[in-house]
């Protein structure tokens, strides 16, 4: 995650300029939302069609949410700030296995991965300029191999399978007639809807 977050820093500084990837990774902490934003960014697209693209693709939070609430005790600004620290890996490894969760074990392990995330896109920042291209590098490669691995990761099942691939050949379908950005968001609004349909 430390490296993923070094290859961020240094693909958004020369879209975003130095101060921005880091406030994002403070207050986004998502490789996928970033990620998303950034590939947005990257193909011409706006601001507001990069945000979009982050939100859809944070969205699984509302999930993984709903799954954890129970397992949270207290008021509701201590119940806020446990949700706060749900990263993918964290409710992964805080998961019980009888559908409860516990709260510390997942704050545990998300500080050392936010401490990593955050510093790494700020090392990436720094050293982004004495690289040169990072095309050169191959870490324009970082964007579909970092996707590709949220999609193995993600999409199991034949219906999120199907969601995946539907997902893929809307983004195809409209990249030919829609402004940048926006293919990325009807493939991604259409992906999530459809794989939150139940058989």
């Amino acid at each position: 995650m430390f490296a993923i977050s070094i290859s961020f820093g240094v693909l958004a500084r020369p879209l975003m300029g130095p101060v921005a990837p880091i406030v994002m990774s403070i207050l986004v902490f998502s490789g996928a939302a970033q990620f998303g934003a950034l590939a947005v960014l990257t193909a011409g697209g706006s601001a507001g069609a990069a945000i979009a693209a982050g939100v859809l693709l944070n969205a699984r939070y509302l999930a993984m949410g709903l799954a954890l609430a129970p397992s949270l005790r207290g008021r509701a600004p201590s119940r806020a700030a446990f949700a706060m620290t749900t990263v993918d890996a964290s409710w992964a490894a805080a998961s019980i296995g009888d559908g409860t969760f516990d709260p510390w074990y997942m704050v545990g392990v998300s500080v050392p991965q936010y401490a990593g995330w955050v510093l790494g896109t700020v090392l990436g920042v720094f050293i982004g300029p004495v690289l040169g291209n990072p095309n050169a590098l191959g870490l324009d490669a970082l964007f579909p191999a970092f996707f590709i691995a949220l999609l193995f990761a993600e999409a199991r099942g034949r219906r999120r399978l199907a969601a995946a691939g539907g997902g893929a050949g809307i983004a195809l379908a409209l990249t030919p007639i829609m402004p940048a950005g926006l293919p990325i968001l009807a493939a991604a609004a259409a992906a999530v809807a459809a794989s939150r349909i139940r058989s």
